[in-house]
């Protein structure tokens, strides 16, 4: 059985992903980061001084994200990608595997620059901008008009940046379940941690491969709301389109 938990990088999650570490007791811990952003994480966490002169040979745009990413984490109390971490930790504690099962950011990065006409780039460098002045109401918001309807959301970011859909979404959904596929064929019970936006893709490869899963929402994670009991879940059930 694969547990697929989505999270939000700027928030404080990590009682609440503990809670259901503890509940599922995982044989093996996958996290959505590759080596490289997983040792950037952790270089942040110990040497900020390090990070900075490191993060100096990063796109702008990159730069754009991150500054956000970590300015709205402060407003949650929380560390950008702490979640991530959290879950690293408990699986070093509890001598588990872990396994980086995203694409190497940097690389899908510069390929996906290169590929986005002037006007997305444009589209990308103004919204960058504009997220370093969104306040953490206009967050909540926001995110509770895309948990009412995703795939109106998905659509949109189809239409305004195909480049970043394709890309950012949609080639690291089929990379992710792949290593997912890797996983689930040597252990019984894996977790993987992922952001909440690519749950419902995932869940859809998932579906198509009927390849047994359940999954506990970014919603569910903030609330609390953690399901007790998934002996009854299956791949044909598991995914709800938001």
């Amino acid at each position: 059985m694969i547990t697929l938990i989505g999270t939000g990088h700027v928030f404080n999650l990590s009682q609440a992903l503990l809670n259901v570490f503890e509940e599922k007791q995982p044989e093996i811990i996958c996290v959505e980061l590759d080596k490289q952003r997983f040792n950037a994480l952790m270089i942040k966490q110990n040497d900020p001084e390090a990070y900075k002169k490191m993060e100096k040979n990063v796109p702008i745009i990159y730069k754009l994200l991150a500054r956000f990413q970590d300015g709205m984490a402060k407003e949650y109390g929380a560390t950008a990608g702490g979640e991530m971490l959290t879950a690293v930790n408990y699986a070093n504690s509890h001598q588990l595997p872990i396994a980086f099962i995203d694409m190497n950011a940097q690389n899908l990065f510069s390929r996906m620059l290169k590929s986005m006409s002037i006007s997305e780039k444009f589209k990308l460098m103004f919204s960058g901008l504009g997220g370093l002045f969104i306040s953490k109401k206009q967050v909540e918001k926001e995110l509770d008009k895309i948990e009412k309807n995703f795939d109106t959301y998905v659509i949109e970011i189809g239409k305004k940046l195909p480049t970043i859909k394709r890309v950012l979404i949609d080639e690291r959904n089929q990379y992710m379940v792949q290593q997912l596929i890797v996983a689930n064929e040597k252990y019984e019970r894996v977790i993987a941690i992922v952001g909440d936006g690519h749950i419902p893709g995932i869940s859809e490869l998932m579906n198509k491969k009927e390849i047994k899963f359940e999954t506990i929402r970014l919603s569910q994670l903030r609330n609390q709301d953690i399901p007790k009991d998934s002996s009854s879940a299956s791949f044909s059930t598991e995914y709800r389109g938001i």
